[in-house]
């Protein structure tokens, strides 16, 4: 008996592990660029706004963003992204006027004001896309945050490619912050995953009964 509770003890061992790198491996492959992505409307997930004005990294997006557009590689721009604090302009008011002041029409723009972070910003797009009988997407964030934002989205049902944006303040600092960037995403989108996985086995167990 202990020798199969001590094999099954490895094997769950082994199982995590291989999650883990699976993980990391998917945030290291889906951070490479994709400048030719293409689709019917561009989400760009939500990051800080200062005031009223994005942050360098949520200003990175956004511009990806408007040349995939103005290059003619979607139709649409669909910001997402609320506020920390109530009274403070939301993170996609901001990068609307931004956009509309690099001359994108109005009409272009699809926003939504009240997700708090990425997976909520992936549930309300889905909505808008649904509204405006949009069927595929390209998907806009930094590099390393692709892998998990892609798993999110599948897991929602949203066809979309991913174009992470090609310069990234987190690619440009030191090798150090890299690094944590890097461990720190490369943890999040193990830990949605072992969520998922306990999601499913919960699931199923309710289903047996």
């Amino acid at each position: 008996m202990l020798k199969y509770l001590w094999r099954g003890f490895l094997l769950s061992i082994l199982s995590i592990v291989l999650l883990f790198a699976w993980s990391a491996w998917q945030v290291y492959d889906y951070s490479r660029p994709n400048t030719n992505a293409s689709g019917q409307v561009a989400i760009v997930l939500g990051a800080a706004a200062w005031g009223k004005l994005p942050s360098p990294v949520f200003r990175e997006r956004i511009n990806h963003a408007l040349t995939l557009y103005q290059n003619h590689r979607v139709e649409k721009l669909l910001f997402t992204g609320g506020t920390p604090k109530a009274g403070f302009d939301t993170e996609a008011e901001v990068a609307r006027r931004f956009a509309i002041k690099q001359g994108i029409p109005a009409d272009d723009i699809l926003f939504e004001t009240t997700s708090k972070d990425t997976y909520q910003n992936l549930v309300n797009a889905r909505t808008l896309m649904r509204k405006h009988h949009i069927t595929d997407a390209v998907l806009i964030s930094d590099p390393y945050h692709m892998a998990r934002a892609r798993a999110m989205a599948l897991n929602l049902g949203i066809n979309a490619t991913l174009s992470p944006t090609p310069t990234s303040r987190f690619k440009q600092a030191d090798k150090k912050i890299q690094h944590k960037f890097f461990l720190q995403e490369s943890y999040s989108l193990f830990i949605y995953r072992l969520l998922l996985i306990g999601n499913w086995g919960l699931k199923k167990s309710t289903l047996n009964q």
